[in-house]
């Protein structure tokens, strides 16, 4: 009986182990990275910075996100002015697959899956091409994990902080920015 007892407690212990684990094993998405890029860490709290502009394609839903430095180089008129953005701007774009409203009393679409998250940094001496650093992660809603989204993505992106660059270069007279800031 008190072999029977300890067993008992063993396996108890065991599973709570492995639950406590599998809790702390779940991917800090902070420490995901680009190879030979940018990192999530290099954004943390990119998820409270405020709302730039909105976009929406064929596919996706975006909501854009400015940092301070972003949003205060917006409201000086940047890039309208002919300035560039200043370095320490920065930029988030979540897209998710849309979806229509469920409770909307007309018809509206809404964010259904998380899809990807991308973000931009400028920074003209780590980035001198262009001044800007790009990273796209991919969210695998399955897992609940991001991974750096790679050349066979859409869009395809290369394994560096200039992944961005190609698509970026035909918006060159904006400093490399599509987005612009809507009036408020």
């Amino acid at each position: 009986m008190k072999h029977e007892r300890i067993l008992t407690v063993a396996i108890l212990v065991a599973l709570m182990s492995t639950a406590r684990g599998s809790t702390v094993s779940a991917q800090d998405k902070n420490t995901v990275k680009v190879p030979g890029g940018l990192s999530f860490a290099e954004f943390k709290g990119y998820e409270s910075w405020e709302f730039i502009a909105l976009s929406k394609n064929e596919h996706l839903v975006a909501a854009i996100l400015g940092n301070k430095a972003m949003i205060d180089a917006y409201k000086a008129g940047i890039p309208g002015n002919g300035k560039p953005f200043p370095d320490g701007a920065k930029m988030a774009k979540i897209h998710w697959v849309p979806k229509q409203s469920s409770t909307a009393p007309i018809p509206t679409t809404i964010p259904g899956e998380l899809h990807d998250v991308d973000f931009m940094v400028k920074d003209a001496k780590r980035f001198p091409e262009g001044g800007w650093g790009y990273a796209a992660f991919k969210y695998d809603a399955a897992k609940g994990t991001f991974t750096p989204q790679t050349a066979t993505d859409a869009p395809p992106q290369g394994n560096d902080a200039k992944c961005g660059l190609g698509c970026h270069t035909i918006v060159k007279k904006q400093d490399y920015v599509f987005t612009e800031y809507g009036k408020r």
